[in-house]
């Protein structure tokens, strides 16, 4: 039903529960109609200030489509593709803003340790045997482990496109199972107290 047929049914005495109750709306979408009627004499909104947007609203949610598929896309990519698709020239800064509006950030990759499914199984039985676990019986605990430092190195800027708390699943991570160039093998364990030596690992 169209605002101005909302507004006669109040005009013929109807009270305006009764009226958004028949329309199935909320009073307060009757009560803006009054109030923009007595205002301005009419009941359509006025036309809102500032530039109109570029992109309709099936353009923005191509937008989002796009940066969802390849999270690793630059905005300029997405840019050029949508240019593609729909024959629509934005800016990059448009299309930056757009996914701000769905919510999708670009942010750094996480890194986790590749973890096969025996990993997985193994690890979960660990836990719930630990889970009530006490700080005096974790520090009867050495935790040890090796690791290999690269001597080329890798800053790991490649950037996706997420929404917030959305870190760790798997389209936003990066596995890592490979050191390019040289390394350096070290071997160390840890815990609550003494100190332990870093052990350089040869051969």
């Amino acid at each position: 039903m169209l605002p101005r047929q909302k507004l006669n049914e109040f005009q013929d005495g109807v009270p305006k529960r009764e009226v958004a109750r028949r329309l199935h709306v909320s009073i307060s979408v009757i009560v803006r109609l009054i109030q923009r009627f007595t205002a301005t004499g009419r009941v359509q909104e006025r036309r809102r200030p500032g530039r109109p947007k570029k992109t309709t609203p099936r353009e923005d949610c191509l937008i989002e489509r796009l940066a969802l598929q390849t999270r690793t896309a630059s905005s300029s990519i997405i840019r050029r593709q949508l240019r593609v698709a729909t024959n629509t020239n934005i800016s990059q800064q448009t299309i930056r803003t757009r996914l701000h509006g769905f919510n999708l950030r670009s942010r750094r990759l996480a890194v986790r340790p590749r973890l096969t499914p025996a990993h997985r199984a193994a690890r979960r039985p660990f836990c719930r045997r630990h889970v009530r676990w006490t700080r005096q019986q974790w520090s009867q605990v050495l935790f040890s482990d090796e690791s290999r430092f690269t001597l080329n190195h890798n800053d790991d800027r490649l950037r996706v496109w997420r929404h917030q708390g959305k870190r760790y699943i798997d389209a936003t991570v990066q596995e890592k199972v490979a050191f390019g160039g040289g390394s350096v093998m070290v071997w160390g364990g840890f815990q609550p107290s003494p100190q332990n030596t870093l052990v350089s690992c040869t051969g």
